[in-house]
């Protein structure tokens, strides 16, 4: 069973509804235009500013086109952006009035083209600029607001179902019965419960945190689950050992999987589990590959299903709203063993 990442692509209208926008800010401009003509007296009036209309079009779709490599360039809009385009856009229309009184009477064509020409072009090109980036502004926040009550949605669920009472329950029990053989055991465990709690309860509310937060939170996770698995677990991990502190990842968001591996090493009925778990980071993208023994029936239900209400279509929801067309997902079910492989792009 193999499952891919999904992206949101924008919607069929789009270029549509960008069309009759256009086509729509054109009418002043065809009427300016056939005045203009007129002015000259040179005949074909209507022609000449069918054609002037359509070198606006052209330029319009062309800022736009601009504007959509420039944003999808970049992190975070400039607000000053808008301010500068929008100033630009105030000087041309003056421009364009100046030189259509000058050249109104002007007897070279060419000049006269040349000298509306520029002017008009800036015009319309910065137009469309300034009004695609305003809509992927505009999508933008209400990207980020999605993704911010979806966050919010899936932190609730991950804390029922990783701090609920009955994981509460089996941790104490393991630190009593770690207390009564081993209690020098005792105090660090309990250090790595309440960094448990802490980044689970405060940290993990921010919509992106340091890689290396998360990656210690995995750590003090993978220990309590040692002392609940016991020695029949054989545990592999290869992280990146220098992870670049800027590297920030969704809260919560590996551990997903790595609770199902333990779900999977806890109800196995091998004499021995086998658990393969590696995180690296290759240019702007967090490598995540997690291998697990697995010899439970395969009516238990999909992948994740079971996960206290957490469930693979979370998963794949969270992913498509924080990372849109930024990571890749691939879950392999064998008969024997579970795989996943995740790539996300680093913020």
């Amino acid at each position: 069973m193999k499952l891919k990442g999904i992206s949101f692509n924008p919607r069929p209208n789009s270029n549509t509804g960008y069309f009759w926008l256009a086509l729509g800010a054109s009418i002043p401009v065809f009427m300016a235009a056939l005045f203009y003509t007129k002015e000259r007296k040179e005949g074909a009036e209507e022609v000449t500013a069918f054609l002037i209309t359509i070198f606006f079009i052209i330029g319009v779709f062309t800022g736009r086109y601009i504007s959509l490599i420039w944003a999808s360039k970049r992190y975070q809009m400039p607000r000053r952006i808008f301010f500068w385009l929008g100033l630009i856009i105030f000087l041309s229309i003056i421009l364009v009035f100046i030189m259509a009184g000058a050249t109104v009477r002007l007897n070279s064509d060419f000049f006269a083209f040349l000298f509306m020409g520029i002017p008009l072009l800036i015009l319309s090109v910065t137009s469309g600029m300034l009004v695609k980036l305003i809509r992927v502004m505009v999508k933008g926040e209400i990207t980020e607001a999605k993704a911010s009550a979806a966050q919010s949605q899936s932190e609730l669920q991950l804390l029922q179902s990783q701090l609920s009472p009955h994981f509460l329950f089996n941790t104490l029990n393991n630190i009593y019965g770690i207390s009564l053989t081993r209690h020098d055991k005792v105090p660090p465990l309990l250090l790595k419960l309440s960094d448990l709690l802490r980044y689970s309860v405060y940290d993990a509310k921010e919509k992106f945190v340091p890689l290396k937060h998360e990656l210690e939170y995995i750590h003090n996770y993978i220990e309590f689950e040692k002392i609940r698995v016991g020695e029949k677990l054989m545990l592999y991990v290869e992280i990146e050992p220098n992870i670049n502190p800027d590297i920030r990842i969704a809260p919560l968001l590996l551990i997903v999987f790595i609770e199902n591996a333990f779900k999977h090493a806890k109800n196995t009925t091998d004499q021995q589990i086998q658990i393969s778990m590696q995180i690296k980071t290759w240019g702007n993208m967090i490598l995540f590959a997690l291998w697990n023994s697995n010899s439970r029936q395969q009516n238990e239900g999909s992948f994740l299903k079971a996960h206290s209400g957490f469930g693979l279509e979370s998963v794949r929801k969270r992913l498509a709203l924080l990372y849109p067309g930024e990571y890749d997902l691939s879950i392999e079910d064998k008969e024997n063993s579970y795989s996943v492989m995740l790539q996300v792009k680093a913020k």
